[in-house]
């Protein structure tokens, strides 16, 4: 029989949802109503802060969906986070987001925020286990916790050890080198707000227009931190790649795969309209982008968005994705570095 699961007794009830104090009418709705989070975009097109939880929303019956859980202690929260760490990883791998030692993740640690535990280089995403992640000094890069035999990816560590020293909200940062995204990141351009879902991303989508190259020193890292922001949740990196980031793995996972997903519908839909000059892109307005975004672009919202594939990860991989949870710890740095 296998152990039970760490994630039965050890999480909290989700926070409780406010009461609706108006509920949509029949028809469009071009502005939110009453019980949506008042604020607007800034000037600058960016969000002024993040939105409020909306998850009732989504739930018809006395038990709505769960948002972000919190835990008894800092061991079971580590816990919880490699495992649907690793998690992502099978379903990036499902997904085709596998491009040789390329690609790679980030977690800021529950316990030791100056640390951060990565995935190790050279390691097939689709064989992932919790036990494999590496954790890492963010200023040095030291190991100093998790899996000591392996080495993770140096481009990587440089992008985003210099997020996190940018963003301290930012808890988590996905980056791959998916075909979609590399395809529509040749253009240089923003994505449209084409169709409800890529409102989860309004206004906080960042576009890189110069070519780095392969990241070598901190300078490149500190360059892409720099056009993410102090807001922006997303960036299309030019010939490189996509980028999203968020409090949870499970957030900046579901982003992820969202903006992938969002690149290749724009790259049909222009391919659409070259071949047919009668087609007309019709976009999202903005004031319905923005209510989407408040509806849908809230953490504990995306958490439960990437639960459906990151429950199907664990249960399709088994125990063994489990297996050495325990021993998944923050000791310190070895003494020969």
């Amino acid at each position: 029989m296998a152990p039970p699961s760490i994630m039965s007794e050890d999480i909290a009830s989700p926070i409780p949802a406010p009461e609706p104090t108006a509920t949509k009418g029949a028809g469009s709705i071009v502005s939110p109503p009453a019980w949506a989070p008042a604020f607007s975009p800034r000037l600058d097109g960016a969000v002024e802060k993040e939105p409020e939880c909306q998850l009732h929303e989504l739930s018809m019956g006395p038990n709505p969906l769960a948002g972000i859980p919190t835990f008894v202690n800092h061991q079971f929260h580590r816990e919880h986070i490699l495992l649907h760490m690793a998690a992502v990883f099978r379903n990036w791998a499902r997904m085709g987001y596998t491009e040789g030692i390329s690609g790679h993740i980030s977690v800021r640690d529950p316990e030791h925020p100056d640390c951060i535990w990565m995935n190790p280089i050279g390691k097939h995403f689709g064989l992932m286990n919790a036990s494999d992640m590496v954790c890492l000094e963010i200023d040095t890069g030291k190991i100093v916790g998790g899996n000591r035999k392996r080495p993770v990816n140096a481009p990587g560590y440089h992008i985003h050890s210099q997020i996190h020293k940018a963003r301290p909200d930012v808890h988590s940062i996905c980056h791959a080198h998916t075909i979609a995204g590399r395809a529509w990141s040749a253009f240089g351009k923003p994505l449209d707000m084409l169709h409800q879902d890529i409102c989860d991303l309004y206004n906080s989508i960042a576009v890189d227009t110069t070519y780095g190259g392969i990241v070598t020193a901190a300078e490149e890292g500190q360059r892409i931190a720099s056009i993410l922001g102090k807001d922006s949740k997303a960036a299309i990196l030019l010939n490189h790649g996509l980028l999203t980031v968020g409090s949870t793995v499970d957030e900046a996972s579901f982003l992820f795969g969202l903006l992938d997903r969002s690149c290749e519908i724009q790259l049909r839909v222009e391919a659409a309209c070259a071949g047919n000059p009668e087609l007309k892109k019709k976009l999202v307005p903005d004031e319905m982008a923005l209510f989407n975004f408040r509806m849908a672009g809230e953490r504990n919202w995306l958490y439960a968005e990437a639960q459906p594939d990151i429950e199907y990860e664990i249960e399709m991989a088994g125990w063994k994705i489990q297996q050495g949870l325990a021993t998944m710890t923050v000791d310190g740095p070895d003494e020969d570095w």
